[in-house]
């Protein structure tokens, strides 16, 4: 199915948008991979395949694209993230439900067969569990971020439902990768204080040392993409978004695991309005039905994360 699709990426140029077009070229070739974004490209990674500048509000500039390049799989990475969503709210709606709904309705309008839509660990709540979250439970978001992605994945099933539409989705813990700096969300601490050990700076954390949080390193979520798209649609029993797991730990841990590579490290803990953000989301992940339904499996424990991550900057 995936492999005779021309992929489509919105928001490439994104935390996860650039690595995952990175890899969907890898393995179906420059050609049959379209990277695009509402900013222009730098200029490296314009040398590297196809780029269409594009606002992915205009489901009309989404069509032309389409069309133009016989486009039948897309992946929506385009989005504003938690923290920077807190301080646009109304901006961070549009785009996050808008870009969505003409992804959806490109599909519901025949032109695309595929879709993949990122959700997020923000759709739980203070009143959802907090150890092993399951994947049905109490989802009562108190941001915007993740109130959008909860409503985006009520939408996702309707239209599966409803029209049919082949949308899959994973909910993403925070993510870690060396390929791109922070993006405004409120677990990107964990990428940043990597950035700050390898420039042998001291870092500054917003959140308190013990908030355990649930995350994954880029190669693992990029790969958990790959798989879940080219899983046969018959697997796929989940058409709201997977639970999707793989470590957990908190600040005070991952400065600890850094400090044999990096001996005169210092941290300073600030919590500001992200801590309230980040005690609102679980600590750990439930992701049994990803598990059992199309074989997911993370390959990633802290000690390799954290040795890869450490030699990828030095090199970059």
């Amino acid at each position: 199915m995936q492999q005779n699709s021309t992929h489509l990426v919105l928001g490439a140029s994104g935390q996860i948008g650039s690595v995952l077009t990175t890899e969907l070229r890898k393995k179906y070739g420059s050609s049959a991979v379209i990277a695009s974004d509402i900013k222009a490209p730098k200029k490296e990674s314009s040398q590297m395949g196809l780029f269409v500048q594009i606002d992915a509000t205009s489901y009309d500039a989404l069509l032309n694209v389409v069309k133009s390049y016989n486009v039948s799989t897309v992946y929506l990475m385009a989005a504003m993230l938690s923290a920077t969503a807190e301080n646009h709210p109304s901006k961070a709606w549009d785009l996050n439900m808008s870009s969505l709904f003409n992804v959806l309705n490109l599909a519901k309008d025949g032109f695309i067969k595929h879709v993949f839509w990122p959700s997020s660990i923000a759709v739980f709540g203070p009143s959802s569990p907090k150890i092993n979250v399951p994947q049905l439970t109490i989802m009562e978001p108190t941001t915007v971020y993740g109130i959008s992605k909860l409503s985006g994945e009520r939408w996702c099933a309707y239209y599966n439902k409803k029209y049919g539409i082949d949308v899959r989705s994973l909910r993403f813990p925070g993510l870690i990768g060396w390929q791109s700096s922070p993006g405004g969300g409120t677990t990107d601490y964990a990428v940043d204080i990597f950035h700050k050990a390898v420039a042998h700076q001291p870092f500054e954390c917003f959140l308190a040392k013990n908030t355990a949080l649930p995350m994954m390193y880029m190669d693992d979520a990029i790969r958990a993409v790959i798989e879940l798209m080219e899983s046969d649609s018959k697997k796929i029993k989940v058409r709201s978004s997977y639970n999707l797991g793989a470590l957990s730990f908190t600040p005070k841990t991952l400065y600890q695991s850094l400090l044999p590579l990096f001996p005169n490290f210092e941290i300073n803990y600030a919590p500001d309005f992200r801590q309230e953000i980040a005690e609102s989301w679980p600590q750990s992940i439930d992701d049994s039905s990803a598990r059992n339904d199309w074989g997911w499996q993370p390959q990633f424990d802290l000690k390799l994360m954290v040795e890869d991550m450490c030699s990828n900057l030095r090199n970059k």
